[in-house]
C-alpha cells in the first residue's frame, strides 16, 4: 500500500483485448429498436404497427399495451423514500416501461421492434405510424413550479413531487434578520450529460429450459443492477442474471436498470431469442440520466467579525418527467449531509422543491448532491468576504471546523471523524504559488488580458451503500483468488485490491486473479461501485477475509509444522514456529489445505474465506482544496485555465497512480460543468437541443491544463483501511474554483455575477453589460 503500482488491467484495454457488449454476439440473436417520442408532451391518439411489422427481417414490434396485456411486467422503481416535514411521501408517478397513452419527455419509450439486422429494425421504427396530439410543456426547472406551468401529472400539484425541508425556517429567518451582515447568492448548477465513452449496449436473453432472464449489459455491478431489475419482474432472485463484462465509462449513470433493459429482457422472453440493442450517442444523450439542473437561493448570516451563524439555503431541483431509482434523493439526503461542507454552522435550513418537468428524468452523476452544496458554500464565502470587506481565506480560516473539534457532529447529525482544513488549504496555496498570482497578473495585463485566482474547498461524503461482500480463496495451486462484490469500470481496482491482499498476505501478485461483481452467477452478492465506495467497502471487505484466511491457515501451519498454535507466527506471508524456528509459506498452507491426509482430524479441505463487511459508520469525508488560475481575454470572453492546483484528503492512499488518476478525471469533469457542459431544451417547444457532441460541448485533451495534484492523507478513523473516497472530489472543487477565479479576474470591470457554464458569450455579454 502507497507504492504506484502500475494498474494489472491496463495492457488488457489498451490493447484491444477488452469485452465490451457490443463486441459479442448470442447465437440466434435478433436486434431490437426503440421508437422514441418528438415531442416533450403529447397525448398519443393512435398507433399503428402494421407496416412497421410487415416491413423486411422484422420479427416482432411491441408496444406498451403488449407489456400491459401480458401483466407480468411492474411499474418501473424509485428506491428514494423522499418526504415532507409533516411525514406526506412524495409523489411517486407510475412509470411503464413503454408508454401506451402519453409521453413526458423527448426521447421517452413508445415501442421496440425486432428484426434480424439492426439496419432492418431502424429501417422498421420509421414505419410505425403514430398520431399525438401535442401539449403544452416546461422543462425550464425555475419555471416548473410557477401557477401557470403546464402540469405534467394531474395528482402532482404544481408539478411538485415533494418539499423537502431539513427541519422548519423559523429560527434560521429570525437569525438572518437580527445578524449584522448577511451574504447572499442566487446560483444555478446547470443540467449535465454524463456521456461514458461507451454509448448503451445491451442483450436480453432467455434460458426456456430454467425459465432463467438473462441480461448483458454495461453497469456499475451486476448485483446493484439485480437488485431493481427483481422489483419490476415478479421472480425469484435467482431466476435473474445479469452479466457485465467491460464498461466504458460509468460516472453513476451505469448503476441504473433503465427501461431499454426491461424490455430488452421482457421481449428476449416472448420471442425465446437473444435480442440486442445497440444505442447510438443521440439515444444515450436523450435517455441516460441527466444530473444536477438546480435553482438555488441561499444566505449566511454572519455577526460583526464575520463568523458564520447559520445558513439558509432554498432549492427548485428538477428530476425529469419520472422518478429514476435515485432521482428524488440526490439533491435532498445525498446534498444534506453534507450541506455547509467544511465550516461550522450552529443552525442549517434546507429547503428542496423536487420538481417534474418535460426532461429527461434526472439521478446519480459523479458526485450526486455533493458538488451543488460545494458550490454553494464557496459560492457564499465569496461573498461573505466581499460583504465583510476581508480576504476570501481569511474568511474561511474564521469558519473552518476547528481540528480539535473532531469528531465533529455536523448540522444534520452526521459525525466527522477527521479533517485538517487549514493545513490542507495552505497546501495548496503553496502548491498553486497563491502569493504570486500579482505577478502574474500584472504580466497579463501587458498582454491585454485579465487573470484571476480561486479557491474552492469542498467536503463530500463517500461510502454509498453500507454492506460489500469479499471472499479471498487460495486456490490449489497456492495462489490466491479475489472476489467482490464491487465493479471496477475504469477506477483500477484489480490492481489496488492485490495491494490491500499483498499487504495482508504476502502473496506476490503474479499469484492473485482478481474477480469483481460483474456476474450475479459468479459473484452472488455485491452492491456495486458508486459514490467512492469500493476501497472503504470491497478494500476492507477483501482485509478482513484475508485475516480469517491467515487465522485457519495458522491451524494448519500449526499441524505441518508439529507445535501448537500459540507457537505459530505469521508475517510477510510465511508461518514461523517460535520453538523450532521452521517455516512455512502461506502458499505451501494452501496446497495442503486441498489435501486431507495433510490436515488436522475433522477439519474440511480448503482455504476461503468470506467477509460480509457492514460499515458501522454513516460515511467518511473526503475534503480539499482546488485552485484555478485562468486568463481572460475581454474582447472575446474567451477563458484559458492557466493553472490548477488541489489538494484533496482521500485519508489513507492505496496507490498514489491511481488517487491521481481519480481526482484528474473528477478534475476534468467539473471543469466541463464550469466552462463547457450545458444541456439546453427549447422554452417554446420542449424540444432537446443537446443531442451530439456538436451541441453539447465536452472538454477535450487541449482545454485541461496540467494538473498540480497532491493530497494530505488524514487517516480515517472508521474503516480499517484508513481511507476515504477519492473517486469525485473534482467534480466538487473545480466549479467553485473556477467562477471564483473568473470572477476574480473580472470584479476591476465590475462584473459580479455570472452562470455556469462560462462560455465566451456569456463572459462577453456579461463584461459589455458592466460597461
Amino acid at each position: 500500500m502507497g507504492q504506484p503500482v502500475r494498474r494489472a488491467e491496463d495492457v488488457r484495454l489498451v490493447t484491444g483485448q477488452a469485452v465490451y457488449t457490443d463486441d459479442f454476439n448470442l447465437d440466434g440473436q435478433a436486434f431490437g429498436c426503440f421508437l422514441r417520442s418528438p415531442h416533450a408532451h403529447a397525448k398519443i391518439l393512435s398507433l399503428d404497427t402494421t407496416a412497421a411489422k410487415g416491413a423486411p427481417g422484422v420479427i416482432g414490434v411491441f408496444t406498451g399495451k403488449d407489456i400491459d396485456a401480458a401483466g407480468d411486467v411492474n411499474d418501473m422503481p424509485c428506491n428514494a423514500n423522499i418526504k415532507d416535514l409533516q411525514g406526506n411521501p412524495m409523489y411517486h408517478p407510475p412509470r411503464r416501461p413503454l408508454e401506451s397513452e402519453r409521453v413526458r419527455f423527448v426521447g421517452d419509450l413508445i415501442a421496440i421492434v425486432v428484426a434480424e439486422t439492426h439496419v432492418q429494425a431502424r429501417d422498421a421504427v420509421e414505419l410505425i405510424e403514430i398520431e399525438y396530439e401535442e401539449l403544452p410543456s416546461v422543462v425550464d426547472t425555475a419555471k416548473s413550479i410557477e401557477p401557470d406551468a403546464a402540469q405534467i401529472w394531474p395528482e402532482a400539484n404544481g408539478n411538485l413531487c415533494v418539499h423537502f425541508e431539513n427541519k422548519d425556517g423559523a429560527e434560521i429567518d429570525a437569525i438572518i434578520q437580527s445578524a449584522p451582515n448577511v451574504a447572499k447568492v442566487d446560483l444555478i448548477n446547470n443540467r449535465l450529460i454524463a456521456a461514458p465513452m461507451e454509448p448503451r449496449v445491451a442483450i436480453g436473453d432467455y434460458d426456456s429450459d430454467t425459465g432463467t432472464m438473462i441480461l448483458y449489459a454495461p453497469s456499475q455491478g451486476a448485483n446493484r443492477m439485480h437488485s431493481t431489475i427483481i422489483q419490476v419482474f415478479p421472480l425469484e432472485p435467482e431466476k435473474i442474471h445479469v452479466i457485465s463484462k467491460d464498461t466504458g465509462g460509468g460516472f453513476g449513470v451505469r448503476s441504473k436498470a433503465y427501461a431499454e433493459l426491461i424490455i430488452l429482457m421482457w421481449t428476449a422472453r416472448q420471442m425465446k431469442q437473444p435480442v440486442k440493442w445497440q444505442g447510438d450517442r443521440f439515444e444515450s444523450m436523450v435517455s441516460d440520466n441527466h444530473s444536477r439542473d438546480n435553482v438555488t437561493h441561499a444566505e449566511l448570516p454572519m455577526d460583526e467579525n464575520g463568523r458564520a451563524l447559520g445558513l439558509k439555503i432554498e432549492t427548485i431541483a428538477s428530476v425529469g418527467a419520472y422518478l429514476s431509482e435515485m432521482g428524488p434523493g440526490i439533491p435532498t439526503h445525498n446534498g444534506r449531509r453534507i450541506t455547509g461542507t467544511v465550516y461550522k454552522l450552529p443552525e442549517v435550513y434546507q429547503s428542496v422543491h423536487v420538481a417534474f418537468s418535460n426532461t429527461t428524468p434526472t439521478d446519480s452523476y459523479r458526485g450526486a448532491g455533493r458538488p451543488e452544496a460545494a458550490f454553494i458554500m464557496e459560492s457564499l464565502m465569496e461573498e461573505a468576504a466581499k460583504v465583510m470587506g476581508m480576504d476570501p481565506i481569511e474568511i474561511r480560516n474564521l469558519n473552518f471546523i476547528p481540528e480539535e473539534d473532531f469528531p465533529y457532529t455536523n448540522s444534520q447529525n452526521l459525525p466527522i471523524d477527521s479533517g485538517k482544513f487549514t493545513e490542507t488549504m495552505n497546501m495548496a496555496m503553496e502548491r498553486a504559488d497563491w502569493d504570486g498570482i500579482d505577478a502574474r497578473r500584472a504580466e497579463s495585463k501587458k498582454h491585454g488580458k485579465l487573470r484571476g485566482i480561486g479557491l474552492g474547498y469542498f467536503m463530500e461524503s463517500s461510502g454509498g451503500r453500507p454492506d460489500e461482500f469479499g471472499r479471498v480463496r487460495m486456490e490449489a495451486d497456492g495462489s490466491a483468488t479475489i472476489l467482490v462484490g464491487t465493479f471496477s469500470h475504469g477506477q483500477g481496482h484489480g490492481t489496488a485490491f492485490r495491494q490491500i491482499l499483498h499487504d495482508a498476505t504476502g502473496l506476490p501478485f503474479e499469484q492473485m486473479n482478481f474477480i469483481d461483481g460483474g456476474d450475479t452467477a459468479i459473484v452472488p452478492q455485491g452492491r456495486g461501485t458508486g459514490g467512492s465506495r469500493s476501497s472503504q467497502m470491497g478494500g476492507v471487505s477483501i482485509l478482513r477475509a484475508a485475516k480469517k484466511v491467515i487465522i485457519k491457515g495458522k491451524v494448519i501451519a500449526a499441524h505441518l509444522l508439529q507445535t501448537g498454535e500459540n507457537k505459530v507466527e505469521f508475517a510477510s506471508g510465511v508461518y514461523t514456529a517460535t520453538d523450532s524456528g521452521a517455516s512455512i509459506s502461506l502458499s505451501e498452507v494452501a496446497m495442503a489445505a486441498h489435501d486431507s491426509a495433510k490436515l488436522p482430524d475433522g477439519m474440511d479441505q480448503g482455504l476461503d474465506e468470506n467477509e460480509h463487511y457492514q460499515r458501522e459508520a454513516d460515511y467518511n469525508y473526503p475534503n480539499g482544496a482546488h485552485i484555478a488560475e485562468v486568463e481572460i481575454d475581454p474582447e472575446t470572453g474567451v477563458i484559458k485555465v492557466d493553472r490548477y492546483s488541489a489538494v484533496d484528503d482521500s485519508g489513507v492512499i492505496i496507490n498514489p497512480m491511481l488517487f491521481h488518476g481519480q481526482v484528474h478525471g473528477a478534475i476534468a469533469q467539473g471543469l466541463g460543468q464550469a466552462l463547457y457542459e450545458h444541456t439546453v431544451y427549447d422554452d417554446d417547444t420542449g424540444q432537446f437541443l443537446s443531442g451530439s457532441f456538436m451541441d453539447y460541448c465536452m472538454p477535450r485533451a487541449s482545454m485541461i491544463p496540467d494538473l498540480n495534484v497532491g493530497s494530505n492523507e488524514v487517516r480515517c478513523t472508521t474503516n480499517d483501511l484508513g481511507v476515504k473516497g477519492a473517486g469525485e472530489g473534482g467534480c466538487c472543487g473545480a466549479p467553485p474554483a473556477v467562477m471564483n477565479a473568473v470572477l476574480d479576474a473580472l470584479k476591476d470591470l465590475g462584473v459580479t455575477d455570472l452562470a455556469m457554464p462560462l462560455t465566451p458569450m456569456r463572459v462577453w455579454q456579461a463584461i459589455q453589460a458592466a460597461k
